[in-house]
Formats: structure tokens, C-alpha cells, sequence
């Protein structure tokens, strides 16, 4: 039985406004539908534990979103997410970040996750994230002092695709430069285009419509 750990923001905001966010609903639901459609199982986990909130939880003709989110064990396992520093790592195949903007306040330089990333990795596991996700690959330290990131090619949601969806001027960083800055090198396509990025054991995604994308190249590595 393979199982991946999902990891989910507890902040509820874009950034220090008031705008409901989160986790992106559909880079969630569309993932776990290609895991649940490959017999593969997964736990959901946050910083704080508990509620995780989510956004784009009504986006017209969705169904994968909708059907997805109708299901009372995921609903539970959303209102009750796993506390990280209480997680043991060793139980999972895999780390997924899904993304949303909530995670660049929280996952994005919380060193409690990337520890536990850091030992999964270099302990044989998987990593994937898409849109926002990879920010959470950004505090990523190994044991021999060196940033996962300087060693791993990776894509992740663009300037381009930040200016296009209004929020340019309300994020806590822009995650394109972030990247370009601390990875091996940052790869981009048409924005809201699917481009799957996989390096090494590190599978990256740009954008909402790479979350299907991202799964299947991480239920293929899982095989």
C-alpha cells in the first residue's frame, strides 16, 4: 500500500489582507483523484493541525473539484488535519504540496515541515508540488548543509500568472524570483499553460492546470 502525505496551510488569508484563502481546492481535489483512482493513500497535515482552510471550493464546471469535495471522509480528514511535529515520516512514499496562496506565510519557512521533507527525501522519497506548492521546497535544508532547491530544476506559478490573477501586489513574495534565486535553474511555460517539471525525486508544477499532471507523474514513480 503506498501512501503520500499532503501538506496543507493553516492560513486562511492572502498574505496580510483579509481575502478568504488557503489551499487551492482544485490542485487538491484534481491530485487526489488521480491517487484515489490508483489505489494509492494519503494523509492530510499542517503546521498547526486541525481545520485547513480552503478556497475555490464552488468553481463552476469542475466536477472532478466538485465530486471530490463532496466526500464526507475527505471533509473530515480537511477539519482535522494531522499536526506535523507529531507525524512520523517514515509511514509515506511521498510529500505533495498542493498549492494556493496561503502557504507563502506559513509552509514557505516553516522548519518543522521542511525537516521532515528533508529527512524523506534523503531517506529514497518523493516530493511533488504544483502552482504555489514549490514554495515549500524553498526551506528544504540536507544533512550535509545544502538547499535542496541549489541541486533541482523546478517550474512554479509565474509573474506572468501572478499579474494576470490581481494578486501581484498582495502576496508576501513573489514565488518566480524566489525560485530562480535558490533552485538549479526555474523553468516556465506559457502561463497557465501544463508544464510538469521532474528532477531527480523532485516532480514541480506550474500552475492549477499541472495538478492532474503532477499526480500521474507521481503515481508513476510510485509504481
Amino acid at each position: 500500500m503506498k501512501k503520500v502525505l499532503i501538506f496543507l496551510t493553516n492560513h486562511a488569508t492572502l498574505g496580510d489582507t483579509d481575502e478568504a484563502n488557503g489551499t487551492f481546492s482544485p490542485e487538491l481535489t484534481h491530485a487526489l483523484d488521480v491517487l484515489l483512482k490508483a489505489d494509492v493513500h494519503y494523509d492530510l497535515a499542517s503546521i498547526k493541525g486541525g481545520k485547513a482552510p480552503l478556497y475555490g471550493t464552488d468553481i463552476a464546471d469542475d466536477e472532478v473539484n466538485s465530486r471530490i469535495l463532496a466526500n464526507d471522509e475527505l471533509q473530515h480528514r480537511l477539519n482535522n488535519t494531522l499536526e506535523a511535529a507529531k507525524l512520523n515520516i517514515d509511514d509515506y512514499d511521498a510529500i505533495f504540496y498542493p498549492g494556493g496562496f496561503g502557504l507563502l506565510s506559513d509552509i514557505a519557512s516553516n522548519e518543522t515541515i521542511a525537516k521532515l521533507s528533508a529527512r524523506h527525501y534523503e531517506n529514497g522519497g518523493l516530493l511533488a508540488a504544483v502552482c504555489h506548492g514549490p514554495a515549500g521546497l524553498l526551506p528544504i535544508t540536507l544533512s550535509n548543509g545544502d538547499k535542496l532547491l541549489a541541486h533541482t530544476v523546478v517550474t512554479g506559478f509565474t509573474r506572468e500568472e501572478e499579474v494576470d490573477y490581481g494578486t501581484i501586489d498582495k502576496i508576501p513574495f513573489l514565488l518566480e524570483e524566489s525560485l530562480a534565486r535558490a533552485a538549479k535553474q526555474y523553468r516556465k511555460g506559457q502561463p497557465w499553460a501544463e508544464l510538469v517539471i521532474e528532477d531527480n525525486r523532485v516532480i514541480t508544477g506550474q500552475n492549477p492546470a499541472s495538478a492532474h499532471a503532477v499526480a500521474a507523474a507521481l503515481v508513476k514513480r510510485l509504481k
